[in-house]
């Protein structure tokens, strides 16, 4: 979804907010087809030396060698990491500096990303210097795609001057189920040279899987509690359509019972409720997004009609991990939570 600031079919919130990214209207590519012709010529540059990969715009990206000099979007370069490729430079939400101190904390996107050995070219939407970008002599650029060739977090007005740097490579953030997004990206890291086959890759997978199962077979025992993904900001609410983001998409493909909001934004990623409207979707879990720049639980306690919601009152909010890090490790904890929460969830709407 997209962020604070921007209540329209661009806004970081007003699209992430809705649970997935700007309207994204395209259908994915095949990625059962992408699949194939990433394996056999990651394999091929393997031999050659060269490099080449199939992005999810359906654009095949060709350099001379592996690249090394790799720029990326935070989450995507968190993801990366976890399949054990390094990212020399990274762009969108890396840390949260304290107001008083300056001191600089990950942003939930960062993931395991070590913020003080990366260089940050842009931390806030429509943030990307182009100067520092030059000076990490980038090889390739890598970044989510939430709408057909739309390059997440990288400026339109900015867009054609960065894209003669390097190449770029996009994926899908949503649109596609968490499993075949999670797919392209070891896809892509193993293109990179990472070891997608190696014991922690296969621990991690393991643990994903396992935890689709048990939130699977939660979701049957709990075809009555009904969960509303969320976005608060101060004067609206955004509840978003479980349809697209890749999380929500997977969730509904489990079992879980979602509220779909039936007035979407033109956009189609979600609904804006007002706050004096809120209560309008009967609601027993509430799915909250975790970004930085929504407001959470102890900021919403302000807002009346926020705490007189049944989920509310009954403790049945939680965290959403809105734009999630797509590797294995990072996901299987989101299914796990969802899992115990929904274990534990009462019926109060």
């Amino acid at each position: 979804m997209p962020s604070n600031a921007r209540a329209t079919s661009l806004t970081r919130r007003g699209i992430l907010a809705a649970g997935g990214a700007l309207g994204l209207g395209a259908v994915l590519a095949a990625c059962g087809d992408d699949k194939k012709s990433t394996g056999s010529s990651a394999s091929a540059s393997a031999k050659s030396g060269s490099w080449e990969f199939k992005d999810d715009r359906g654009q095949t990206v060709k350099t001379k060698s592996t690249p090394k000099n790799i720029v990326a979007f935070t989450g995507t370069a968190a993801a990366l990491k976890d399949f054990g490729v390094e990212v020399t430079g990274v762009f969108g939400p890396t840390y949260v500096e304290d107001p008083k101190t300056k001191a600089k904390k990950a942003d939930v996107q960062a993931g395991d990303l070590d913020i003080t050995k990366v260089k940050v070219i842009g931390n806030v939407w429509g943030e990307f210097n182009i100067e520092e970008y030059l000076k990490l002599q980038p090889e390739v650029l890598i970044t989510d795609m939430w709408e057909k060739d739309a390059l997440w977090y990288v400026p339109e007005e900015q867009k054609a001057k960065i894209l003669k740097i390097a190449p770029s490579v996009a994926l899908w953030a949503a649109g596609k189920s968490m499993p075949s997004v999670l797919q392209r990206h070891a896809d892509l890291a193993a293109s990179l040279g990472a070891d997608v086959q190696s014991e922690q890759v296969k621990k991690d997978k393991a643990r994903f899987e396992a935890a689709a199962e048990r939130l699977r077979k939660v979701a049957q025992g709990k075809k009555d509690i009904k969960v509303l993904i969320g976005s608060g900001a101060p004067d609206t609410f955004y509840v978003s359509t479980p349809v697209r983001p890749t999380d929500t998409l997977f969730f509904q493909e489990l079992g879980i019972n979602l509220v779909v909001p039936t007035k979407l934004d033109p956009s189609g990623w979600f609904e804006l409720l007002s706050w004096e409207n809120v209560d309008k979707y009967k609601a027993d879990v509430i799915l909250l997004d975790n970004r930085t720049g929504t407001l959470q639980p102890e900021q919403l306690k302000a807002k009346p009609t926020w705490a007189a919601l049944p989920a509310v009152k009954a403790g049945q909010v939680f965290p959403r991990v809105t734009e999630p890090v797509y590797s294995y490790a990072k996901c299987a904890p989101l299914l796990e939570d969802l899992a115990t929460a929904l274990e534990n969830a009462k019926k109060v709407s």
